[in-house]
């Protein structure tokens, strides 16, 4: 099991992972990574304003567990999604390499929040966009990369084997192009770097190092990867990594028994659970001590509790990270501080996520407690 297999791991954690930890130890306080705000000062444009988003204590559920619920609040990122810091660092990494010069063309396939962060970033920086998605995704998204400027692809959702899928359309139209890049968000580990080099050392920060775990959700496999590489190395292998999947992903199978299996046949949530083993998760896989399955009707009761109890009006994803977030804790026992991510606000899927005939038509009204019916207030 993979899971079993951590501990060798974490033994001889600061020999395999020593390399570049002084420097990200320093990151963890100056934070002064280019592009990035540099408290104390005015930032930049849009890339000067990624990153540096609060973290907020889940009061209730806190106080339910007996336990620290820390969430990272990236809805309040420039672009509102969590998937600015890949965004940015994906074309920073193309900048860097001399594929993309100055009035190329930025070219992904994305389910809806990379694609809006890549969308920021091109206009702030100049480029062109071209995004193509599978057109199962709320017309929220679709609308907004439109009003971005971008060059929006809605296609067929197929298999990732499948020649179709959006991924590999997308890298065909690239390689069709002058002065082009597909950023390649799944497998480009520039993406998985962002949250080493920002958002690991942002959370070891504002906890003061007292952390015990942290856990969300996976789509690409860049923040969950890249942020548990970084507060594991820092903390000498302490700090705890689960994974949190959704229903019709195979990651969770794959950590709790080493078997790609689907858990599950389908989910609600958008841009996260998977298919297959990323680039961007697998160097970091076995770093991870389990996974944490979140079905449906759990995500959508929080995404209500969230807004009842907290003031929070946050996605599904962010709300199976919180509900998984409650379970370590549980897991851990009294005391102890997880940590996970808020990754972007309800407003994108106000239209399903709070409409009755919507929550009907997915047997998931149920799931949603009488006292907190009150906010299904779209038909």
């Amino acid at each position: 099991m993979l899971k079993s297999a951590l501990r060798p791991v974490v033994t001889g954690l600061s020999s395999r992972l020593s390399h570049g930890a002084a420097v990200r130890a320093m990151a963890a306080t100056s934070h002064a990574e280019p592009g990035l705000s540099i408290g104390g000062s005015e930032v930049h444009g849009f890339v000067g304003a990624v990153g540096n988003t609060p973290l907020i204590r889940l009061a209730k559920l806190s106080d339910e567990t007996g336990c620290n619920i820390l969430a990272k609040a990236e809805f309040m990122s420039p672009g509102g999604s969590i998937k600015d810091r890949a965004a940015l660092f994906l074309v920073k990494d193309a900048e860097a390499k001399g594929q993309l010069k100055p009035g190329g063309t930025v070219v992904e396939g994305t389910a809806g929040n990379t694609g809006i962060g890549l969308a920021h970033v091109c206009r702030s920086k100049g480029y062109k966009c071209v995004i193509y998605m599978p057109d199962t995704q709320s017309q929220e998204k679709i609308d907004l990369l439109r009003m971005l400027g971008a060059d929006v692809r809605p296609v067929p959702a197929v298999a990732f084997d499948n020649p179709q899928n959006y991924n590999h359309q997308a890298k065909r139209h690239a390689e069709s192009l002058d002065n082009a890049v597909w950023t390649n968000q799944f497998d480009n580990t520039a993406n998985r770097e962002a949250h080493i080099q920002t958002t690991g050392p942002e959370i070891w920060r504002q906890t003061n190092g007292k952390i015990d775990a942290f856990t969300c959700a996976t789509g690409t496999g860049g923040t969950l990867a890249g942020t548990v590489r970084y507060l594991k190395e820092i903390s000498d292998g302490r700090v705890k990594g689960y994974l949190a999947d959704p229903p019709g992903s195979v990651l969770y199978k794959l950590v709790e028994t080493g078997k790609l299996e689907r858990e599950g046949t389908g989910s609600i949530t958008e841009g996260i659970g998977q298919g297959r083993l990323t680039s961007n998760l697998a160097p970091d896989l076995d770093l991870l001590d389990g996974a944490v399955h979140i079905p449906d009707a759990e995500s959508i009761k929080m995404v209500y509790r969230l807004l009842d109890e907290e003031g929070l009006y946050v996605g599904a994803s962010s709300a199976l990270n919180v509900v998984a977030a409650v379970e370590v804790a549980k897991r851990l026992g009294k005391g102890s501080t997880v940590v996970t991510m808020l990754c972007d606000g309800a407003y994108r899927y106000q239209t399903r996520l709070f409409s009755r005939v919507w929550l009907q038509s997915k047997k998931l009204d149920s799931a949603i407690p009488e006292r907190l019916q009150k906010y299904v207030v779209l038909p």
